[in-house]
């Protein structure tokens, strides 16, 4: 197919070509305007779509504000999680929200970035609460393909997946496997969810795709989970997090990937862009 008759989204797209906007140019733009010093974010940050975990540390107080961070649309959080300093910002919801937020966190100092977003069950693994490590994400978005070519799924970082082995034993009930990413919650008719379905994916979500095809072109570490709390509204009495709205499974599962993942790990490589 020509480029005159393919989509918007699939047109003129150098991918491997420098951006002319920049995360950096951004930030050093709203130092500016904020008279902000040029302050690092902790080096595991983590993308709160929900909000509920920043609004449980907050209510608890247990975060802190942190004063450094610019960003035009968000404001991060800094916690502390089993020895553990976190950065968090919630209500990033959307695959283009969430990775503006990751590039602006990439930029300022993150070097692991974990997102927890709640999603809704497409193939049955019990009742909802429980977590997905998502190995991979159904492209049904439009962030991804800003930064990788077309295809059907964007791929979690391969040696994150293999070193999270065996770290969800006890504790909050962890799977892995495969997620679709929609950017049209509303729009997910049956005939789409059988369709996932038939894939063996298991819930679905609004990020992962994007954030995983923006942590492969631009070789960050990123690791994504579904919470998985509902059936998409199908029952009565969904959307059942769980105990402080799921915030401390939510944290639980977190701090066993941080163990594993942190720049303080055994062994641990940290992949950075060219």
């Amino acid at each position: 197919m020509s480029d005159a008759r393919l989509p918007p989204l699939l047109r003129d797209k150098d991918r491997d070509a420098p951006s002319a906007f920049t995360p950096e140019s951004l930030l050093r733009e709203a130092r500016r305007q904020k008279r902000a010093e040029s302050v690092a974010v902790p080096e595991i940050c983590l993308l709160d779509p929900d909000g509920d975990i920043v609004r449980a540390l907050c209510a608890g107080g247990l975060a802190r504000r942190h004063t450094g961070w610019v960003c035009y649309h968000t404001e991060m959080w800094v916690f502390d999680l089993e020895g553990h300093e976190i950065g968090v910002v919630g209500c990033a919801v959307g695959g283009a929200f969430a990775v503006l937020v990751a590039e602006e966190m990439f930029a300022s100092g993150c070097h692991l970035l974990i997102s927890v977003t709640s999603s809704g069950q497409i193939t049955a693994q019990g009742a909802p609460p429980y977590f997905i490590v998502i190995d991979r994400a159904w492209r049904d978005e439009g962030t991804s393909y800003h930064y990788l070519p077309p295809s059907d799924w964007s791929e979690a970082p391969a040696p994150l997946l293999e070193r999270l082995g065996g770290a969800f034993e006890d504790g909050p009930r962890v799977l892995t496997g495969p997620t679709w990413t929609t950017d049209a919650p509303f729009r997910e008719t049956e005939a789409a969810i059988a369709a996932a379905r038939a894939r063996g994916i298991l819930a679905v979500e609004m990020e992962a795709a994007a954030l995983y095809a923006f942590a492969t072109a631009r070789m960050r570490d990123v690791i994504c989970l579904a919470h998985v709390t509902n059936q998409m509204g199908t029952i009565e009495g969904d959307f059942e997090k769980g105990e402080a709205n799921g915030s401390e499974d939510a944290l639980s599962v977190v701090a066993r990937i941080a163990a594993r993942l942190g720049r303080g790990a055994p062994g641990i490589s940290t992949r950075q862009a060219p």
